[in-house]
């Protein structure tokens, strides 16, 4: 299925970016039960996370091994947002078979374990292995967080949502004595303090006998999914949002102690900024897109593309939404893009041993991903002008070197509202009074074969 660039969701009144991208999904593998990780050991294999409570071994010619690497069904929660969750192989995985799972016990409350392959078949785990790392309370059965990685410094870091209900009742995730809305860090390889984990000395509550010293960052929503990019050293993490933002960070994964806002701000929204720090004591998004319609949103963080297969797409950063069925794109620009007509309900990425990318459906299918740059727009061979943007009702579409065959306008979710043909003109006026207020496209088709699409405001 390919589907070209559609949407540009940065409000801006200049020109749409130069770069045009078409990405391709292809079924891969299908029939899982409800999938919602996928990690890799360093092989051909593929190991699928699905929330009902078992592990499953993905081969590289799409067929599933029959024996479940690991069985948790009868330890897990599975409703909602419960289940288990995620699954992290530690860097010395080929040395000491361990790796790492974060699921939401039978009482709703949060565990992370660790477990070790089996001595005598390296596709099937060791189920008595388990050694509990850390619990923490679940007020509420939402807003789990859920995924675990292992960071550049073998560390690692497991992402907490802020306890559940909606507004963050209980301030969870600005109070740094809770665990809670939290990024946590935590040394595995050397416990401490009683505990099968050990503090490292650069948390940033290290030694405090108030903060939680686990914590690496703080005030996240439900960071459900969080990756690193250890080529360019930065630390992604997509945060769903409440009722009208969802929000991409970008920071350098070295930093600590930063406050990304919530419940003081919902993206770079206020929400409730009682007893909050300053703003310029905050770390915000480096994009973010609005709810639309009244339809549910949820963002899904993904990776940055650092495979061979697709090499124009080095350093492009992947998201996409389960509510809304779309795949973002973040340029190495910061530039973000939207791409609509993909019929996956989206809950996670997976990224292979070489750098290749895949996409989960909750119901049960995996894509994989590519996508490839078409080209750069010469500024000299044509590119429009959308002005004034916002407007109360005129339009003015106006194409420098270039003339206009055809413009298109959607809804912010893609759906076609009219066509307006330009007749090769320069320039054409849209007559946009019978639209209500809102955030709408247009896609222009010019006379050189460019389709260039813009982001306007109606107000």
């Amino acid at each position: 299925m390919k589907y070209l660039l559609l949407l540009g969701m940065m409000f801006s009144t200049c020109l749409l970016s130069a770069q045009q991208v078409e990405i391709d999904i292809d079924l891969f593998a299908d029939g899982f039960s409800q999938p919602v990780d996928m990690k890799h050991v360093g092989d051909d294999r593929l190991f699928v996370v699905e929330k009902t409570g078992q592990i499953k071994i993905l081969n590289s010619n799409g067929t599933t091994n029959g024996t479940p690497f690991l069985d948790l069904s009868g330890d897990v929660s599975n409703g909602g947002e419960q289940g288990l969750l995620s699954v992290a192989f530690h860097p010395d995985y080929d040395k000491n078979g361990f790796f790492f799972v974060n699921y939401t016990k039978l009482d709703g409350d949060t565990r992370v374990s660790r477990f070790k392959v089996s001595d005598g078949d390296p596709n099937v785990a060791d189920p008595a292995s388990e050694l509990i790392i850390i619990e923490y309370d679940q007020p509420f059965a939402n807003h789990n967080g859920g995924c675990i990685q292992f960071g550049p410094d073998g560390y690692l870091y497991i992402a907490s949502g802020d306890g559940g209900s909606g507004g963050d009742p209980g301030n969870r995730a600005q109070n740094t004595s809770l665990v809670l809305g939290k990024l946590l860090r935590l040394d595995v390889d050397n416990p401490d303090g009683g505990n099968n984990y050990g503090i490292p000395n650069d948390n940033p509550f290290a030694g405090s006998d108030t903060d939680a010293q686990e914590i690496w960052a703080y005030g996240l929503r439900n960071p459900w999914k969080f990756a690193f990019d250890v080529t360019a050293g930065d630390l992604w993490i997509a945060d769903v949002g409440q009722n009208a933002v969802e929000e991409v960070n970008k920071v350098d994964w070295t930093l600590a102690g930063l406050n990304y806002g919530w419940r003081c701000y919902e993206g770079s929204e206020e929400f409730n900024t009682g007893g909050c720090p300053d703003p310029s004591e905050l770390t915000f998004p480096i994009t973010e897109y609005e709810h639309s319609g009244g339809t549910s949103n949820s963002i899904v963080g993904g990776y940055v593309y650092r495979g061979t297969d697709n090499p124009d797409l080095q350093g492009f950063y992947f998201y996409a939404d389960t509510y809304r069925n779309f795949i973002g794109v973040v340029d190495p620009n910061e530039d973000n893009e939207i791409y609509t007509g993909f019929s996956g309900t989206w809950v996670s990425f997976g990224e292979d041993s070489e750098g290749e990318l895949y996409i989960i459906s909750i119901g049960g299918d995996i894509y994989k991903l590519t996508a490839q740059v078409l080209g750069i727009n010469d500024p000299n061979q044509g590119t429009i002008a959308v002005y004034p943007n916002p407007t109360m009702n005129l339009l003015t579409v106006r194409a420098d070197n270039d003339s206009i065959e055809q413009i298109e306008l959607m809804d912010v979710n893609g759906r076609l509202i009219r066509t307006l043909n330009g007749n090769s003109s320069d320039q054409v006026q849209l007559q946009l009074a019978d639209l209500t207020a809102g955030v709408y496209f247009i896609r222009a088709f010019l006379g050189s074969g460019q389709q260039i699409s813009q982001q306007i405001v109606r107000r």
